[in-house]
């Protein structure tokens, strides 16, 4: 058994490279990092720094919400970017359906991967911030339950994933159930809009947000370091699914070289045998 290749779907070298394949003799990767990915990771850990001087130590508590304001500097960025997530996996689902290409199938389970993290980190810091605020840290609210089904949505998606039959029946099912994920997030989006609910509305309304000064500034380092991990997490994530793609791929393509020669001993065997 050989390790796969250290290239993207694209073609573009993962990493440093490793030891050589047997059969190809192409170098097999060390690990999913690149120099691009590198300097992402160093950014996103610089941002995240950043964060944590604006959020706890640069910017004032609340009139209201004293210190528990704090928790939106998380929250709002982790349900945004859990919105992109399954906006990706549901155009990543799309394209599978259409094309059948081994890329956009693995961008769509990477993309909910990092989603199901995202919406963990919503509903967490969304229920620390409602003890202080509502008294409980959970409430059947419109805003919470549709975030809960949404996420209820992903863990089924992934678990489809996993299901122990033919890869592309399995991809095509859980590509079917990741067209569903768009129109959850409308609804969770619009929640505070169609129903009476208890969480606030949108703190950034165009262009006139609600909050300003070294808070409106604490936000968007947030927004800043919360895309940036992302987006490192989806390169390393969909780094890894291509590549237990081409395992996959080389494990049959060895099964079937060993069946053909053990078939061709066997012709060469019976072509021996006397008459």
């Amino acid at each position: 058994m050989t390790a796969p290749t250290s290239t993207s779907p694209t073609g573009t070298p993962y990493g440093d490279g490793g030891a050589s394949a047997a059969t190809d003799g192409r170098a097999a990767p060390g690990h999913t990092g690149s120099r691009g990915s590198r300097v992402l990771g160093a950014l996103a850990l610089g941002s995240v720094a950043l964060l944590v001087m604006y959020g706890l130590v640069w910017s004032p508590p609340d009139a209201e919400m004293a210190d528990s304001v704090r928790l939106m500097y998380i929250h709002v960025p982790a349900a945004s970017f859990l919105y992109t997530g399954c906006f990706i996996t549901t155009v990543a689902s799309a394209m599978w359906l259409r094309r059948r290409t081994p890329g956009w199938d693995a961008l769509a389970g990477a993309s909910a991967e990092i989603s199901l993290l995202f919406a963990a980190v919503t509903l967490g810091t969304g229920s620390l911030w409602g003890r202080p605020t509502w008294g409980t840290y959970w409430t059947w609210d419109a805003r919470l339950t549709s975030t809960a089904l949404l996420t209820a949505l992903l863990v089924g998606y992934l678990a489809l994933r996993r299901l122990d039959v033919d890869p592309t029946a399995r991809s095509t099912r859980a590509a079917v159930l990741g067209l569903l994920l768009v129109p959850n997030v409308i609804i969770v989006n619009r929640s505070v809009e169609w129903w009476r609910s208890l969480h606030q509305r949108s703190t950034l309304v165009k262009l006139d947000p609600t909050i300003e000064g070294q808070m409106l500034v604490a936000l968007m380092v947030g927004f800043l370091a919360v895309g940036l991990v992302f987006t490192w997490l989806l390169v390393h994530r969909f780094r890894v699914a291509w590549l237990e793609y081409q395992s996959e791929r080389l494990e049959l393509d060895v099964a079937l070289a060993e069946r053909r020669a053990e078939a061709g001993q066997a012709g060469e065997a019976q072509g021996r045998t006397p008459a």
